[in-house]
């Protein structure tokens, strides 16, 4: 922690009442690691925005025995091959799938395969969630 840099925050009272509520609620050792963690989310999402490469994972829920359904999935996620570095598919019931897709690139192709695969009729909830590749933050 050689380079830790120390500066001071003035915030309203009751903002920062709700604030450590917050982090107890979450665990958090100390006021710190709660702002860094937001600072780093901050960043993250700024890497979507300017469009640099990113790194995230879809989640996907269908019911497998819908027609066609998972070869229309397939196809599509052929289709991102490069976009996609990983695929997990875990039966929640006899019906229910849930699909974890890893993605590694740009952020415009990850929300396109989600918008697409989303988009596929028998295809319950569908999520993206953003991360990063770490070299930025």
């Amino acid at each position: 922690m050689a380079n830790l840099v120390r500066f001071g925050v003035s915030l309203e009272k009751e903002l920062l009442h709700r604030f450590d509520a917050c982090l107890r609620q979450k665990n958090y050792n100390c006021r710190s690691e709660g702002i860094r963690d937001l600072i780093r989310e901050s960043l993250v999402k700024q890497e979507w925005l300017e469009g640099n490469e990113v790194a995230g994972t879809i989640t996907i829920i269908y019911d497998h025995h819908r027609r066609e359904l998972v070869n229309k999935l397939t196809d599509i996620q052929h289709d991102f091959g490069s976009s996609i570095i990983s695929t997990q598919h875990i039966h929640l019931d006899h019906h229910n799938c849930l699909e974890i897709i890893a993605v590694k690139g740009r952020p415009q192709v990850a929300q396109k395969l989600a918008d697409m695969l989303k988009a596929v009729k028998g295809v319950k909830h569908t999520t993206l969630s953003m991360s990063s590749t770490g070299k930025c933050i």
